[in-house]
């Protein structure tokens, strides 16, 4: 006969399987059981069809987020050590904050070529040695005008408590003593009524001046060729003494062109009247000279700029400048003038200032007469994409000037 279907998933057939009760069974529940039959031709299990997969995508990082002008800065070397070189030794003081973290290193840890310090100020936690030139390993090199006795300064960190660890690493530091090798010397102190030979041959020889671009701590000649407009440009003129009596070094003026030549049109006197910064007086810029430590050197800065309608990307900028004996005073023609809230001389002199706003020429001469020779130096800067070529080019006259130009291309 025909036999039926077996009942699908939807269908089931229930089969209840008991027995009648007994007596001693009467008490329990029986027994239920539940038979399905599923039909598979006609119902397919979800997990059977296929799956679709692929590795999840990598999530992404956000790109860091800097507040505005936000700007890296380079480290700073600590100024942690000090040295002062004698006659026939050397004195060298070490902070205990040596790598300038903050944390202060051990006294032992610290030696001058194998030698350890000599004294220690717990108050202002400082290190001292002191050695002989020819003592604690120094070395001596010569050079064509030196006596160079070189040291070194060495930091070996020993273990931190009774682990085999440390935390910061050694560190070596060469220091140098240069000596001259040719000095004027006499037997006893003299005070002739002839001219001395120093002043003698300063009328023979010839003076070397230079106007060099110096880096922000004015340690080095600046090497990079980049600025931007309103950056502080860091100027440094010298004059060479060699065998001169002490003189002192002036900056009379500078003007900046877009040719190489300081008489043409657009021109912008920044600095003159012997010695006077207009810049900062004309335009309430920050430029000024700096105190002059060593009367052979004179620093000044000044802030970048460019001419308003100049669009051949080159500035010119010719300075003047001038050496006198270093005993003369600081007066009208002898001084270097800056303007905050009226003229300041740098040396302190400011009654020196007063002509600024006059002629400070009127009725002066110089004190000194001697014959120049022609030095070039060469540098570059940048206003974002604007050279600076500098050289310098000597006009001699009674009062030592030079001519140094600055070409920005």
């Amino acid at each position: 006969g025909v036999q039926p279907d077996p009942p699908s998933c939807s269908q089931q057939v229930w089969k209840p399987q008991s027995k009648p009760a007994s007596p001693e069974t009467s008490r329990y529940t029986t027994h239920e059981v539940m038979i399905f039959h599923f039909s598979r031709s006609k119902y397919e299990p979800p997990f059977l069809e296929p799956l679709s997969w692929r590795f999840p995508e990598e999530p992404t990082k956000d790109e860091p987020r800097f507040p505005p002008n936000f700007e890296l800065t380079t480290p700073m070397a600590p100024e942690s050590i000090k040295v002062i070189c004698g006659e026939n030794s050397i004195r060298v003081e070490a902070k205990r904050d040596l790598l300038g973290s903050g944390v202060l290193v051990q006294t032992t840890d610290v030696t001058l070529g194998g030698c350890a310090a000599t004294e220690e100020d717990p108050k202002a936690q400082i290190l001292i040695f002191e050695s002989e030139l020819h003592g604690c390993g120094s070395q001596l090199l010569m050079s064509e005008e030196s006596f160079i006795y070189v040291f070194t300064l060495l930091y070996t960190p020993s273990p931190l408590g009774g682990s085999p660890i440390v935390r910061t690493i050694d560190v070596s530091v060469s220091i140098e003593c240069h000596y001259r090798r040719k000095n004027d010397v006499s037997s006893d102190v003299l005070k002739p009524t002839w001219a001395p030979f120093s002043e003698t041959k300063a009328s023979e020889e010839s003076l070397y001046f230079s106007l060099r671009l110096m880096t922000d701590n004015w340690q080095f000649p600046r090497s990079s060729t980049q600025f931007f407009l309103g950056d502080m440009m860091k100027f440094e003129a010298s004059v060479e003494q060699f065998h001169h009596i002490p003189l002192r070094v002036t900056v009379d003026s500078c003007v900046a062109t877009v040719v190489p030549n300081v008489d043409t049109v657009p021109r912008y006197a920044f600095l003159g009247n012997n010695g006077c910064m207009f810049d900062s007086q004309l335009t309430g810029s920050s430029s000024h000279f700096l105190p002059q430590s060593h009367k052979d050197k004179l620093q000044f800065e000044l802030e970048a700029f460019r001419f308003q309608h100049g669009n051949s990307g080159v500035i010119y900028i010719t300075c003047s400048l001038r050496a006198t004996e270093a005993a003369a005073n600081v007066n009208a023609t002898n001084k270097a003038c800056s303007f905050s809230n009226g003229w300041r001389e740098a040396s302190g002199i400011h009654h020196a200032c007063s002509c600024c706003d006059t002629d400070c020429r009127a009725g002066t001469k110089s004190s000194l007469t001697v014959k120049g020779k022609q030095q070039h130096t060469l540098a570059h800067i940048q206003f974002t994409r604007i050279n600076i070529f500098l050289s310098s080019n000597m006009k001699i006259d009674t009062n030592i000037k030079v001519d140094v130009t600055l070409f920005i291309c």
